[in-house]
């Protein structure tokens, strides 16, 4: 009798190792044991909430007043609070021109910043990804002192800045005839790119009055070309070296039979290998995109009151009163909604240049 109790219990046993063996053996990296899933699913959906839990707040504040705030925090409409439409009639009934205006604003700014500076950028990709340059570092110290003559004089002695930029070429194209042939050292492709690129590291509030300066003399200052010009010069270095990358990874075989068919350089960047770097071009898009679209220094000091963006809208719900969460939460959802399209438009391209390069032959 005790035989067969102590059978059973080690059977028991037994049964419940293996069951944990079972539970807890992962047979390989792409075949996980199930505990590892169920730990991954519910860190993923812990995750997923932490993710999207703002994104709901916001939204549920737009239903709401000043009087869900003093008593809350409420959470489910209809059970916790009752919706209110209040905010919205405020910003698309009371604040339909201003609101209109800057959306309309933040489109045209945006969407031309960032157009302009993936089409340059793909050009100085793909110049750098293929064509090799030996600069000298001398004649490249000379250019950036004679520009910053240029603007020390524009800035303190008031001069015309299409004469001084004239007479700044000038003076630097004759001091490179002069001297230019003691410049020995030279760069390569990568120091070229990496130099564009380093100019994103310096702060953008440190540039911002010199640009504010500069575009106030030149007359720009109340106009969209003033910001389009500020994002695109930020927006362009990041894409160059985005699409450097990409142009690198593209086999020099596809370039070679068409050089010799008599194609130019412009012909094989426009007709061969822009379409082949579609999903390059539609992450770096999206990237600008979102870049420029957010961007909020340049525009509290470039914008006026007919060129203000969406991101400075949402500032000025900030009022003497205090924070209006509901009408700014309005505003939030308003300019989120073209770069969500945008993104889920370009998601198609991004795919689709992955699967064709997992698929071999």
């Amino acid at each position: 009798m005790k035989s067969d109790q102590s059978s059973l219990l080690l059977s028991k046993s037994n049964q419940k190792k293996s069951f944990w063996i079972r539970w807890n053996t992962q047979t390989s990296i792409w075949n996980p044991s199930p505990l590892r899933k169920t730990i991954s699913y519910i860190l993923l959906g812990l995750w997923t909430l932490v993710c999207i839990f703002p994104v709901y707040w916001s939204f549920i504040t737009t239903f709401k007043t000043f009087s869900h705030f003093s008593g809350g925090p409420y959470y489910i409409p209809f059970v916790d609070f009752e919706p209110s439409l209040f905010a919205w009639r405020i910003i698309l009934e009371e604040g339909f021109d201003s609101t209109s205006q800057a959306f309309l604003n933040s489109i045209i700014i945006s969407f031309t910043s960032s157009t302009i500076a993936v089409f340059l950028g793909s050009m100085a990709g793909y110049a750098l990804a293929r064509i090799t340059y030996k600069p000298r570092v001398g004649s490249v110290l000379l250019f950036v002192f004679v520009t910053i003559a240029v603007s020390v004089i524009i800035g303190v002695y008031s001069v015309s800045w299409q004469i001084a930029i004239a007479s700044g070429l000038a003076i630097f194209l004759l001091l490179l005839l002069s001297i230019g042939r003691y410049f020995t050292k030279t760069l390569s492709n990568h120091d070229i790119a990496f130099w564009i690129i380093s100019t994103r590291v310096l702060p953008p509030v440190t540039v911002v009055l010199p640009m504010y300066v500069l575009f106030q003399h030149m007359g720009l200052l109340k106009t969209h070309w003033s910001m389009i010009i500020a994002y695109t010069t930020g927006a362009v270095p990041v894409a160059v070296w985005l699409m450097r990358e990409f142009f690198s990874k593209i086999p020099v075989v596809l370039e070679e039979s068409a050089i010799i068919d008599g194609a130019t350089r412009y012909r094989i960047w426009w007709s061969i290998l822009l379409p082949i770097v579609k999903p390059g071009l539609a992450a770096t898009y999206v990237l600008t995109i979102i870049a420029t679209w957010n961007e909020y220094l340049f525009a509290l000091f470039l914008s006026t009151a007919n060129t203000q963006t969406m991101p400075i809208l949402v500032a000025s719900q900030l009022t003497v009163q205090g924070t209006q969460w509901w009408t700014m939460s309005v505003v939030i959802l308003i300019m989120v909604l073209p770069v969500v399209a945008v993104a889920i438009y370009l998601q198609r391209f991004v795919i689709s240049g992955l699967l064709s390069g997992s698929v071999k032959g």
